[in-house]
């Protein structure tokens, strides 16, 4: 079933995407690796991109806080062919976001962060968005 609020993150997605086209694809994953909503494409698996997101999030979390570094705000991962963003959105998920290599980061970085803003104010709105 199609549930307003995930109506609601596909189309924040949806627009990211259209917006910037050196982001191939991202998602919303709630820390416990549930898929909320994504905009991957056909050879990326949801659930293995939920479980990855979750644990990747979680471990940056302790090594910021193991290493003193205060509260983590994101995790940046490089690969030969781009980048992959893992930013918190509110208490509850994460928005993954695949970039090209080559991209100009900082303009990249904006909008995934004005994105992850939106969907934390759609998560906000939606409490059983947590408990579903």
């Amino acid at each position: 079933m199609n549930l307003v609020w995930q109506k609601e993150l596909n189309e924040a997605l949806a627009k990211l995407l259209a917006k910037d086209a050196d982001i191939e694809a991202a998602a919303v994953v709630g820390l416990d690796g549930y898929v909320m909503a994504a905009e991957l494409p056909s050879s990326c698996e949801e659930g293995r991109i939920g479980a990855i997101s979750a644990a990747i999030l979680s471990l940056g979390e302790r090594a910021i806080k193991e290493l003193g570094r205060g509260e983590l705000a994101q995790v940046f991962v490089e690969g030969t062919n781009g980048y992959v963003f893992f930013l918190y959105v509110g208490e509850d998920a994460v928005l993954t976001a695949a970039v090209r290599r080559g991209s100009k980061l900082a303009v990249v970085l904006y909008d995934i962060r004005n994105t992850a803003k939106e969907i934390a104010s759609i998560v906000e709105a939606h409490p059983q968005v947590r408990s579903e």
